[in-house]
């Protein structure tokens, strides 16, 4: 069955770090920058036989992987093993005929060795084992192809001729580890993305229909498996979360609820992650809270993404953070519980807004209030921390930015430092085409500063409600 599923990206607003914690919440929003997947199965001659899996990403540079894989002894899951390029036998070339339609079929699927991509190869590996213990068929040679909407990498570098306008999908022009990421949830997505469509792909269609509940909790619990395994930790998960959802304030699973999987290949694995993800127990194994009900925003007001095309080490200011809070528990339980109502502050304010009849700009002095009260604390936690989460820079950005009329105000979102910025402003041409310009001109004045960020621009991203979602899969004719 041809699938196609694209996810959302994120932005955490509010509640970077203490996300982290389940006695704390994030405020989430989802993008409409997506990353997108389709899977179909893998075409070739009658007489050419292949027990692999292609997954390509043409927007990027020589970007394909070929997988193999089989069922593992003990009910240990199904593993994959990345396949170098081959030459074609000389036994093969005799029985094929040298030139022949047969020969070149064969051909055309043999490429160099690539880099591992470990979360194409985990999502693939957890997402097999997840269907082979639903169905006893086996599983077929796959397709499968990765597209970015643009505004996931910055463009310096990209000539305008590739970026063909009236398609939503670009050619970036380098390979994909030359790629600047702009900070929108790419690993989340491509991985919440990948899982959904190998599962639309393989299962019968009544197995996991991804509109509903049901269908949407699988897709949250395996895509949460196996990207935590791809990043060697279990995070707090709020990106796959948004990936799934949409936006939602979130409040994170135990670590505990993963922690038992043990790893792929070992006895019982298969049946460990079938449990975790299918979540029959009562109580339920996993104890997420998405509360989508609790978010909005007025159609008055757009959030919006300054990419600085730069990026931050947040696992370094992450454990930096911890290892504060470790040594200060007083002192930073206070300011995280301040932090905390400030960001419920936020929500609640956007809700009330989202939910009057007349805006203008005076009505939002209260929302200016609580993203000034809330950059506050986390400037002081930073300080404390010794952790440049609000760095000088971005200060100075984010206060020109919100002088100019039409913007309420902005905050840097996740865990900070020098990704792109969050704004809030007028859902109108004129405030995005001032902004935008603003951006393009603005020069940052300090000299001990100017290497921290690169060319500022705005991304042509705004907040999106809805998570995964199925695509038409004539979306992607033009690279298919």
């Amino acid at each position: 069955m041809v699938t196609a599923v694209s996810a959302p990206g994120k932005v955490l607003l509010a509640g970077g770090y203490l996300v982290v914690d389940r006695d704390y919440t994030g405020l989430v929003f989802g993008l409409d920058a997506r990353i997108h997947v389709h899977a179909d199965e893998l075409r070739t001659s009658s007489r050419v036989g292949l027990s692999e899996i292609i997954v390509r990403s043409p927007q990027f540079r020589a970007a394909e992987w070929r997988y193999g894989y089989r069922l593992t002894e003990d009910n240990g899951g199904v593993e994959v093993i990345q396949l170098a390029g081959y030459p074609v036998p000389n036994a093969l070339c005799t029985q094929l005929g040298a030139g022949s339609t047969d020969y070149q079929a064969f051909c055309s699927h043999s490429s160099p060795s690539q880099p591992r991509n470990r979360f194409v190869e985990t999502a693939l590996a957890y997402t097999l084992t997840y269907i082979s213990c639903h169905t006893s068929s086996n599983i077929k040679p796959a397709s499968i192809t990765i597209f970015a909407d643009s505004d996931y990498y910055s463009r310096q570098g990209v000539p305008t001729s590739s970026i063909n306008h009236g398609n939503r999908f670009i050619d970036f022009g380098v390979p994909l580890h030359k790629a600047h990421k702009t900070g929108l949830g790419s690993s989340a997505a491509l991985v919440t993305a990948f899982v959904a469509a190998v599962l639309l792909h393989y299962l019968p269609v009544d197995t996991v229909v991804i509109n509903t509940d049901a269908g949407k909790a699988r897709v949250h619990n395996l895509a949460q498996s196996a990207h935590c395994h791809a990043q060697g930790k279990i995070g707090s998960g709020f990106d796959v979360a948004a990936a799934v959802y949409g936006s939602c304030i979130y409040r994170r699973f135990s670590p505990a609820v993963l922690e038992h999987l043990g790893e792929l290949g070992s006895a019982g694995f298969a049946k460990r992650l079938l449990a975790t993800v299918d979540d029959n127990s009562t109580p339920k194994l996993w104890d997420t809270q998405i509360r989508r009900s609790e978010i909005d925003i007025p159609k008055s007001l757009r959030l919006v993404m300054c990419d600085v095309d730069c990026g931050s080490e947040t696992p370094g200011m992450v454990k930096k953070v911890f290892a504060w809070r470790t040594e200060n528990l007083e002192e930073a339980t206070l300011l995280w519980a301040t932090l905390q109502k400030g960001n419920e502050d936020l929500a609640s304010e956007l809700r009330r807004l989202a939910a009057g009849r007349n805006t203008s700009a005076a009505s939002y002095e209260n929302l200016r209030d609580i993203i000034l009260t809330i950059r506050s604390l986390v400037r002081e936690m930073s300080d404390k921390a010794g952790v440049p989460i609000e760095p000088k820079v971005q200060t100075e950005l984010i206060d020109a930015c919100s002088e100019l009329p039409g913007v309420v105000g902005g905050l840097v979102p996740g865990a900070g430092g020098f990704d792109a910025i969050a704004m809030l402003i007028e859902d109108s041409p004129e405030t995005v085409d001032d902004l935008s310009r603003f951006l393009d001109d603005y020069k940052v004045t300090d000299e001990g500063q100017k290497a921290m960020i690169g060319k500022i621009r705005l991304l042509d991203v705004k907040q999106e409600m809805v998570g995964i979602k199925a695509e038409d899969v004539k979306l992607y004719n033009q690279w298919i």
